[in-house]
């Protein structure tokens, strides 16, 4: 039978379509040694990990590096996914032990304004409609004034769109730490704004 409510979805919004079993799914092709499933894999996923990588690398030459390094390291991996977490922070978690390593020992840099305008992310947030508002170079300013901790957490979950969950396995750290970690950096953000709010 034909549910006219749903015809109404499909027809607003195009066809259902659940990216999570998809890259699932192309994680078990690329396990199998599937190059199209890689080149498909790297498509749809190198631009979110470019900008975390960036947000903490700071180089977009570096960034550039170990997202290749990553990439490598994902199809060397593939087959080893066990679907504990989402295939996003799986990745993500290869990004960022890709970029601890290569940044050892080296002093991490700053972030690009341009790497913060082009960050991908969902479905606008209170915070992000707020930050929308604001001056794009003063929010920029903001957060490469950030501690790195706080601008990789904000990365991870609004730029990535991670759960907190998800965002504490990629960091190897407690829920609550990762919540402690975003209000501290929502808290400096909004001081740091506010404060260049009055200067002007």
């Amino acid at each position: 039978m034909n549910d006219p409510q749903r015809d109404v979805g499909t027809a607003a919004f195009g066809p259902r379509h659940d990216p999570a079993c998809d890259d699932a799914g192309l994680l078990r092709r690329i396990g199998q040694g599937d190059n199209d499933a890689m080149a498909s894999f790297y498509a749809e996923h190198r631009r979110v990990v470019f900008a975390q990588v960036l947000l903490v690398a700071g180089e977009p030459v570096l960034a550039e590096e170990i997202v290749q390094d990553t990439m490598l390291a994902v199809w060397r991996g593939a087959g080893s996914f066990r679907g504990e977490s989402s295939v996003r922070s799986w990745m993500i978690a290869i990004a960022r032990r890709q970029t601890r390593d290569r940044l050892r020992g080296r002093r991490l840099q700053v972030v690009e304004d341009a790497c913060l305008a082009d960050q991908p992310g969902r479905d606008p947030g209170p915070e992000v409609m707020a930050l929308d508002r604001a001056e794009l170079a003063q929010v920029s300013d903001a957060i490469r004034g950030l501690a790195p901790s706080h601008r990789e957490v904000l990365g991870l979950a609004f730029g990535c769109g991670l759960s907190l969950p998800e965002v504490a396995g990629v960091l190897e750290i407690p829920v609550a730490t990762v919540k402690s970690r975003l209000a501290s950096a929502r808290t400096a953000l909004n001081r740091t704004l506010e404060e260049k709010g009055n200067n002007q």
